[in-house]
């Protein structure tokens, strides 16, 4: 089976999931744009890109699908002792977008030798998140960027794209804001895309596509609660929940 080919000068159209290849697992289509309105129709299909510098646009939608289930996510009692002892510890919800993903897309990481995080990609989630469909969360100890995520929001579902740390602990606890949003009702499911020891180590779990998918359709066309929530957010309460 061969991956479909998407009309960049067309409207927006993604073949069915179910065509995704199994090797490598969940490659789709090639082709297409980054405008947000096919991002949008991507995430809304669980479909996301992810290709490397001087290559095509590639689609993905793998199986089985990562995801962290609101209330599951790990933190270590180190990261708890941590956080309890953070007198300057703050939280920016939305206003660090474009730091955070450049972040991203310069730290380096253990077996990776550059980012799949282009100037092209910063270019459409930037414009993503001016339209008010991806959001970021930076964390900060007084004047040190400690580290941050950043991703999609659509309806009740958080899309996670990518994260970093600058000092230990960083992403892991910015981490832990998305999920303590999510209980607190911004979002019902956390996408991780792509399993890894990391992230199993912290909590996720796996799905099928269908049973992804399946909550996934319900969840992108609920009314978004994400800015309402995210205003109401405090760093005490913040860490008085995750560290009892």
């Amino acid at each position: 089976m061969s991956i479909f080919w998407l009309n960049p000068n067309g409207p927006p159209a993604f073949p069915p999931t179910l065509h995704a290849l199994d090797d490598p697992n969940g490659l789709l289509a090639t082709g297409g744009d980054l405008t947000t309105p096919w991002l949008t129709l991507a995430y809304q299909n669980g479909i996301f890109p992810w290709y490397a510098d001087q290559e095509p646009i590639l689609w993905w939608s793998p199986s089985p699908r990562c995801v962290f289930v609101p209330g599951e996510l790990y933190l270590s009692r180190r990261l708890k002792r941590q956080l309890r002892g953070m007198r300057e510890l703050s939280i920016r919800i939305d206003q660090d977008f474009e730091l955070v993903m450049s972040h991203c897309a310069s730290i380096e990481r253990h077996g990776q030798p550059g980012t799949w995080i282009t100037d092209e990609m910063q270019q459409a989630y930037y414009a993503m998140h001016k339209a008010g469909l991806a959001t970021a969360v930076s964390v900060w100890d007084g004047m040190t960027l400690m580290g941050g995520i950043y991703g999609v929001s659509l309806g009740q579902m958080f899309f996670g794209e990518s994260m970093f740390s600058t000092h230990t602990g960083g992403s892991k606890i910015a981490l832990a804001v998305v999920d303590y949003l999510a209980r607190s009702g911004a979002w019902s499911l956390i996408d991780a895309q792509v399993e890894n020891a990391h992230l199993m180590s912290m909590g996720a779990s796996l799905l099928p596509r269908n049973a992804f998918e399946g909550h996934l359709h319900d969840a992108v066309h609920q009314p978004s609660t994400f800015k309402v929530i995210s205003q109401e957010f405090s760093v005490d309460a913040f860490i008085q929940d995750v560290t009892s």
